[in-house]
Parts: structure tokens; C-alpha cells; sequence
């Protein structure tokens, strides 16, 4: 089936049988969306503020019934019928995975729509359905995230781009794609003319992107990010990566000596997920016959999940330190606001675009 009949054919099938989250009504004007390995998040602007939305980009699947429809619906739990199932999509669905002592299942994997869920199409429009409401008027703005093409691997982003922009386009938006590190930059870096290094570590993948006032000199992402660390201490240790994810989450500080197995593996997976990404920005940078001689050092700002545990960011720069690059650099920060900036960089991008 081709992509066009795959997304006409997907768009007719699920119905969510819930109401749509109240916070994602009311609004009119440019919407930045997120769509991560983890999370679907959405920023709009309300004001002065931004009003963030966000659903756990994942589901769950029990047996159809009309008890178990009715009792769904009456605890606004947002689900969608298919093949003689119920499939519970968003935050409900993390929610019935703990209950049943099992994993949700994820509709992108390795940041990249899965070729291994059938109904990955089916859950990543139902669940932005929820996030992002029918347009005021024809043609209103969504800017989305999308990764960088891989240089570890040979896949390309072009089918995951063009189905994300099709279901966007098919609810009355004017959709543009973004790449993720270019939203971080655009998020994190006015200040500085939106010149500096935005990277977003996610659970997936983690995106790079180099710009020079705006102007993106290089893009790119590695299949490693949250979900890899979480695997590899796993099957090291014979845990969970469930359980691994919430240790790592709550518990672990990379600025201290680890105290059990655990947190010996996740400081080992850790420092090795982070020397691969030092590693790819030495490699692009110096193969790379784009990248402008700056009269000054330029920031880094890490992003996403995976960046968020104590000691990712004085790890990082230590080791960005080490490796000699033809690049100065004045400071490595977190992103203010690490879960939500690819939303917030959307955003900011919609609006300009729009005006």
C-alpha cells in the first residue's frame, strides 16, 4: 500500500472513544508538537505564557467488549477499537501496563514510526488527536519535530516525515517540519542569534544540529539514547528496563561513586552513550566543508529526558574538553525546561513563520 493510501486508509479506521483533554481546547493560532520516542507534547501560545499538553506516546491493548467499552468510557480512558481490541493510547495506557505487571507497547521506535507495530499509524494520529484540536480556520500553522536522517545506520526520516506531515495536513494544518536540535536551538539560543549547538536527548535517539544565525549548517541524530541505556544495564545486570528507567529517573547522580551494580552499569552505559555522541559531532564537524570560522566560542545546550540526570551535563563537557575540536566553546548548559523545549522550539518557529 502506498503512503498516501496508507494514511487514507489509517485516517478512517480509529475513532477515539474519549473526550478530548479540555487543556487542548479554546485556542486558536500556531501550534509547536513534539513527537518523541516517549512523548507527543504540544505548546501553544495563551498570552504571554505557553500552555504545554503532552501524552505518552504509547498503548495498550485488552480485549473488546461492551462492558469493557462502557466502564472505559466512564473513567475517560482515551481508547480506539481495532481487530477485536481496545487499544489504550496516551497516559492511560502506562497506567494498565503497571497494573498488569507488563511494558506498553510504543508506536515509534528508535525515534523513527515502528515497522514492527502494525497499528503504529493508528496510534500516533489518535493520540495527537488528543493534543491537537480541529483548526479555527483552514491552513492554521503546526510546526512538528522530526530527528535528523541517522549516521549510524543507513535509514532515512523521509517516510516518518511525510506521514506525520500527510495526518497533520488531512486535519486542515499547514504543517512544517522541524528538525529536533535545530528546536532546541530555537527554543534556548535568541539570545545568541540562534548560533550555538542544540542537542535533544531522547528516549530513541539523540539529535544534533549546528546553526549560524539562524541558518542550520548541519543536522543529524544517533540511535542511541535513553531507551539503549536502559536495555544494555538491563540484560547486564538481569533487570527490567522498566525498572532500570525508573532507577535511572529518580536515583541516579553521575557525579558520585556508584553504590551497587546498577549504578555501576548505568555509569558505564552512560559515559558510553556520551562518548558516541562526542564522537559523532567530532566526525561531522571535521568532514563537514560547511562549517563557518566564528569569531567567538559558541554555547551547547543539552536537552530531552535522557540529559536530565545529576552529573550528564558536567560528564558531557568534560568530555566535549577532551576531544580537540575546531570549535570554541563558552559554556555547556541544560535546556530550561529539558521535557518540553523541542515543543517550546516548534512553537517559537510556528509563530515566526506565521507572522
Amino acid at each position: 500500500m502506498s503512503d498516501k493510501n496508507e494514511v487514507a486508509a489509517a485516517s478512517q479506521k480509529p475513532v477515539v472513544q474519549s473526550e478530548r483533554p479540555k487543556e487542548a481546547e479554546g485556542f486558536g493560532g500556531p501550534i509547536g508538537l513534539d513527537i518523541g520516542t516517549t512523548n507527543i507534547v504540544s505548546a501553544r501560545a495563551r498570552g504571554a505564557s505557553i500552555q504545554i499538553t503532552k501524552q505518552l506516546n504509547a498503548f495498550f491493548t485488552v480485549p473488546a467488549s461492551k462492558i469493557t467499552g462502557m466502564t472505559l468510557l466512564k473513567n475517560d480512558v482515551l481508547y480506539f477499537s481495532q481487530n477485536g481490541s481496545y487499544y489504550i493510547i496516551g497516559n492511560a495506557a502506562d497506567t494498565f501496563a503497571n497494573t498488569f505487571n507488563t511494558d506498553t507497547r510504543r508506536p515509534v521506535e528508535s525515534g523513527l514510526l515502528s515497522a514492527r507495530e502494525d497499528e503504529a499509524l493508528n496510534v500516533i494520529q489518535s493520540i495527537i488527536k488528543t493534543l491537537v484540536p480541529p483548526p479555527k480556520s483552514q491552513g492554521e500553522l503546526v510546526c512538528y519535530s522530526i530527528p535528523g536522517d541517522p549516521i549510524d545506520t543507513k535509514i532515512s526520516v523521509l517516510h516518518h516525515d511525510t506521514i506525520l506531515k500527510r495526518t497533520l495536513q488531512d486535519m486542515g494544518y499547514t504543517a512544517i517540519a522541524i528538525n529536533e536540535g535545530f528546536a532546541v536551538i530555537m527554543s534556548e539560543l535568541a539570545e545568541e542569534s540562534y548560533t550555538g549547538i542544540g542537542i535533544s536527548m531522547g528516549g530513541g535517539m539523540c539529535n544534533v544540529c549546528f546553526s549560524y544565525l539562524s541558518v542550520p549548517v548541519f543536522s543529524y541524530s544517533i540511535q542511541r539514547g535513553g531507551d539503549y541505556v536502559d536495555t544494555m544495564v538491563g540484560a547486564a545486570v538481569g533487570e527490567s528496563a522498566t525498572r532500570i528507567k525508573l532507577i535511572k529517573e529518580k536515583e541516579l547522580n553521575l557525579l558520585k561513586e556508584p553504590r551497587n551494580k546498577i549504578e555501576t552499569s548505568l555509569s558505564i552505559y552512560y559515559e558510553d552513550l556520551l562518548e558516541n555522541l562526542i564522537l559523532s559531532i567530532q566526525r561531522v564537524i571535521t568532514t563537514s566543508e560547511s562549517v563557518p570560522r566564528l569569531s567567538k566560542p559558541i554555547s551547547v545546550v543539552l536537552s530531552g529526558g535522557t540529559a536530565m540526570p545529576a552529573g550528564v551535563r558536567e560528564k558531557f563537557e568534560k568530555l566535549l574538553k577532551a576531544n580537540r575540536l575546531p570549535l570554541q566553546f563558552s559554556s555547556v548548559r541544560m535546556a530550561e525546561d529539558p521535557l518540553n523545549t523541542t515543543a517550546k522550539g516548534a512553537l517559537q518557529l510556528a509563530i515566526a513563520e506565521e507572522k
